[in-house]
């Protein structure tokens, strides 16, 4: 060999190698639901052979529909090409081949192309069927538990909701909660991405994290300074968002409120029965650098709550934001007898469209704690 066959063989071999190590790991993780559909392909193609009359060509999209479920993108192509083949042998030994059959195998067949169509498509993803659907449950399940609230002391009561535009699992709005290591204070974030839905999923969750993280750690007046550069950094073509943050003193009540072109919180008085909207000056997030974010300080009293929420909550077509607001204030107000349990809840299902990503936050500091 000479050394010019070594210099070209040698990165061939290594092509060689990765490739093989790829393709086996591919087979070998579709291996057992692809023996089961070969053997069930060749049974039916094995059964139509015996009983032409009793096993139709159609019988076939049965392994096909299997296929769509459990295999993998690389694997799925060529499996539906050799369940077609046995649509193939099945029709020649048909004795006569009227419309309806044609019709029959056009149909398959049309089927058959979806099939290897949808799978070049995942293929992008890597993962189909139970796999696929697992990764995005385990997804879907991040954002969530980015907007899982920490213990708090007795006297804190806080409630969170969250609904997806047409009741997918993945929409553009979500919450964030991060508790300080002493105790002493907790962060909470209602954010709302641009688009909704399953469409404004992916930066969802890319964004929870990031402001999961951000959270906790840098101090409260760096933390919308920086998620904005932090959109700013990653150039989307719809890539800003609205913002409200809220950091509070579970030990004095005190507070801190700034929000990035986010609609206003509104804060229930208990001692006047009055409400009144926090609103403070800042840009939305991801449109502009070295913004500034206006903040509002204030001090919640006992029986006091504050809630914050997305558009989709108060603003409708037929609704404008203003007396949206009007009306959660209201309703808001009728649940102050039952200490506002599951108000989130309740509130997002009374208030908010369907057609629209919602999310709610109510904070309620507790006037008495009751003790057994």
């Amino acid at each position: 060999m000479t050394g010019l066959d070594r210099v070209v063989s040698g990165p061939r071999d290594r092509f060689s190698d990765w490739r093989m190590r790829i393709r086996r790991q591919v087979v070998e993780s579709d291996k057992p639901a692809l023996v089961f559909l070969v053997l069930l392909t060749v049974v039916i193609v094995g059964g139509g052979l015996v009983a032409v009359d009793l096993v139709p060509q159609t019988t076939v999209l049965l392994p096909i529909f299997l296929a769509s479920l459990w295999l993998g993108p690389r694997t799925l192509p060529w499996f539906v090409v050799f369940a077609l083949g046995g649509v193939v042998v099945l029709l020649a030994v048909q004795p006569s081949v009227s419309s309806r059959t044609v019709t029959r195998l056009v149909v398959v067949f049309l089927i058959g192309l979806l099939t290897i169509i949808t799978s070049f498509r995942r293929s992008r993803l890597g993962v189909a069927g139970p796999r696929g659907e697992s990764m995005f449950v385990d997804l879907r399940d991040r954002i969530a538990n980015q907007g899982r609230i920490p213990q708090l002391p007795p006297e804190w009561r806080v409630d969170s909701a969250t609904r997806s535009a047409g009741g997918t699992s993945f929409g553009g709005d979500f919450i964030v909660a991060s508790r300080a290591t002493d105790g002493s204070t907790v962060e909470l974030i209602v954010v709302d991405v641009s688009g909704k839905g399953i469409e404004a999923g992916t930066r969802s969750l890319l964004l929870s994290g990031a402001f999961g993280g951000l959270a906790s750690a840098v101090t409260p007046d760096r933390f919308l300074l920086d998620a904005n550069e932090y959109l700013l950094r990653q150039e989307w073509d719809e890539g800003f968002a609205t913002a409200i943050h809220l950091h509070l003193d579970l030990r004095t009540g005190e507070f801190e409120l700034r929000k990035a072109g986010h609609p206003p919180a509104v804060w229930l008085h208990a001692g006047s029965g009055r409400w009144s909207v926090l609103d403070s000056d800042g840009p939305i997030l991801g449109l502009m650098p070295d913004a500034t974010f206006e903040v509002v300080r204030g001090r919640l009293l006992p029986d006091d709550a504050l809630v914050m929420y997305t558009d989709g909550v108060v603003e409708t077509v037929s609704r404008d934001i203003g007396s949206g607001i009007d009306k959660l204030a209201g309703r808001v107000q009728l649940l102050f007898p039952t200490g506002y349990d599951r108000a989130a809840h309740q509130l997002i299902g009374q208030l908010a469209t369907r057609n629209d990503d919602a999310a709610l936050v109510l904070v309620h500091r507790r006037a008495t704690i009751a003790t057994h």
